[in-house]
């Protein structure tokens, strides 16, 4: 196995790991199982186990990145479907996990925003990020005529995904993807009324 491959492979057994146990749960032992890789490979791609977290994160995040972008940025849907279409495959998603994983970022944030100011940081960071390209798409919708034009892009972003990562956090806590279909109906329905 090649060096990057040997690391990607350590980074997502890291995500599965932590979405399973949370990050204090985790030991680098059960993350080497999964990888199916000897220790000394942790050591040589990773300083310490703060290091690798912040590096599984990253990772996460650059892939749900790209999944934003490709999704947020289909010129051939209008914005409101796209934003639909995302968040209908994301719930699919979960609904494939049976909602016990949730969302990396969401699960971290909760514990580790607390106790790590470097987590923190960058967790706010990545959260910002989605913000941003969610107000993107929702200004082109206001600008089509897609959604009223008292509703303000940044505004409705923040309130959007705080709603959505409160909606998974029940979705893991009830298994089942009730709460994301709320979400959807009550944003589309009733805030957006489209």
């Amino acid at each position: 196995m090649s060096k990057e491959k040997t690391k990607v492979g350590l980074l997502e057994a890291g995500k599965q790991v932590f979405l399973q146990r949370g990050y204090n749960n985790s030991g680098i032992e059960a993350v080497l199982q999964v990888a199916g890789v000897p220790k000394g490979s942790f050591y040589y791609y990773f300083n310490s186990k703060e290091d690798f977290g912040l590096e599984v994160l990253n990772h996460f995040a650059s892939r749900f990145d790209a999944i934003l972008d490709e999704s947020l940025s289909d010129e051939s849907r209008s914005p409101m479907e796209r934003l639909r279409g995302l968040f209908e495959s994301l719930i699919e998603r979960l609904q494939s996990q049976e909602c016990r994983a949730g969302c990396l970022v969401g699960n971290l944030s909760q514990e580790m925003a607390a106790q790590s100011e470097v987590f923190r940081l960058r967790l706010e960071e990545i959260f910002e990020g989605w913000v941003g390209r969610f107000a993107a798409c929702l200004q082109q919708a206001r600008e089509a005529g897609e959604i009223p034009d008292h509703l303000e892009p940044q505004q409705l972003a923040d309130f959007w995904l705080n709603s959505w990562q409160g909606a998974v956090l029940r979705a893991k806590t009830t298994r089942s993807v009730a709460p994301l279909r709320t979400f959807l109906d009550v944003v589309f329905a009733s805030v957006l009324r489209v």
